[in-house]
């Protein structure tokens, strides 16, 4: 698992959420993949909160603010 990859790990999760939807997995294996998925889940949360972290930028008064999309 990559910590630095949010799409890495996003991508992941989709495949282990896929597998298991398909609902043929044993139940050991689907342990095995709820506990990775949350792990995985949990790396994406922590991902996208430094990132909007990140996500300030320059007012015009020099000072920082949080990015606020045009559509609001």
């Amino acid at each position: 698992m990559d910590k630095n990859s949010l799409e890495a790990n996003l991508k992941e999760l989709e495949s282990i959420v896929s597998k298991m939807e398909q609902g043929d997995m044993a139940l050991e294996d689907s342990i095995k993949s709820y506990e990775k998925g949350m792990l995985l889940l949990k790396l994406c949360q922590e991902s996208l909160k430094e990132i909007e972290q990140k996500v300030l930028v320059l007012s015009t008064e020099n000072t920082l603010e949080k990015f606020k999309p045009t559509n609001e």
